[in-house]
């Protein structure tokens, strides 16, 4: 990826951003993940991470190889999902990430709990999203009618990867087969673009952004990849903050209209406080765990800043200027 003209591409991303959406920015702090940062309100509430798996994934995927399920609550059936969404409403809790490990066709087994997602809707009213790795029309469909606030859904753009680092039997027409379904169903869906996947490189990232340009999301997270101490991939590099930030822009001038956000899953330390950075002033609508220099810059260049509680793919419901 060429990176000259990086700090034009920023600026020009940022002027469409808040011509669109106008000059705010919304710093996300779900409670799936510890976080601290001096420059934050205390928050009431939380949005913890369930997986529906337990800890097991057939995929183990090289970046993760399943210790990202070891962070979340298990609930391996319907009954334990409604006790967990139950204790969850009871300590104030909004809503909750439903994930899990993938089956051998890359699905997070949801049909099973498509009861208890409905009365977890109808009972709680909790905010809910569910991370369903790839998915058909009827599952989809299925997951729009329990009421979901949202699906998210990972897409790759590169055959190389799905095979190499996912270990997944499938190709990029897969993903857009899932994109497809989503969007004939009606269902709103986030999509999540992993830059730097491929061991560190780009490899698919621009080609998944074309993929999800040419469907209706709802919004737009990037993830970062970072290594993962027991992962095949635990010495790998994640790429340089501004190869992330280059993608952001790609995807702006490609889904003008499409509110993004940075999400939870990248590298901490200095590699975050450049990548935000950069986020905010190519006008990113939302940030998960913002580094304290990200709040920072906001205020320099003059944002409307707002906190939440939620997941960032809350990021959603912004609303359109024109």
């Amino acid at each position: 990826m060429n990176l000259e003209g990086i700090e034009d591409a920023v600026s020009r991303a940022g002027e469409i951003s808040w011509r669109n959406f106008g000059k705010r920015i919304r710093f996300y702090f779900p409670g799936f993940t510890h976080h601290r940062s001096k420059r934050i309100p205390r928050l009431d509430g939380f949005f913890p991470s369930i997986s529906i798996t337990g800890s097991r994934c057939f995929l183990n995927c090289k970046h993760c190889g399943g210790r990202l399920l070891q962070a979340m609550i298990p609930a391996e059936s319907p009954e334990r999902l409604l006790e967990v969404c139950s204790e969850i409403k009871r300590r104030g809790g909004v809503g909750c990430l439903i994930s899990g490990g993938c089956s051998v066709d890359g699905k997070v087994p949801v049909k099973p709990f498509i009861g208890a997602l409905s009365e977890v809707k109808k009972k709680l009213g909790l905010t809910i999203f569910v991370h369903t790795g790839l998915i058909d029309l009827e599952t989809a469909e299925m997951l729009r009618d329990t009421g979901v606030d949202a699906v998210l859904i990972d897409i790759i753009g590169s055959d190389e990867t799905i095979r190499e680092v996912y270990r997944l039997d499938a190709t990029t027409r897969d993903f857009e087969e899932s994109l497809e379904a989503l969007e004939e169903s009606g269902v709103p869906f986030v999509p999540h673009v992993l830059v730097g996947l491929h061991y560190g490189r780009l490899r698919g990232e621009l080609e998944a952004l074309r993929m999800i340009s040419r469907h209706r999301p709802s919004a737009l997270i990037l993830i970062v990849f970072f290594p993962i101490k027991g992962t095949a991939m635990e010495l790998v590099k994640p790429p340089p903050p501004k190869v992330v930030v280059k993608v952001l822009t790609e995807a702006r001038f490609m889904m003008p209209r499409v509110p993004m956000a940075l999400g939870c899953a990248r590298p901490r330390g200095k590699h975050q406080r450049e990548t935000d950075v950069l986020a905010v002033r190519a006008g990113i609508n939302g940030i998960a765990f913002p580094s304290d220099a990200a709040i920072s810059e906001a205020k320099n260049v003059g944002l409307e800043i707002s906190f939440s509680p939620l997941c960032c793919s809350q990021i959603m419901e912004i609303t359109r200027l024109n």
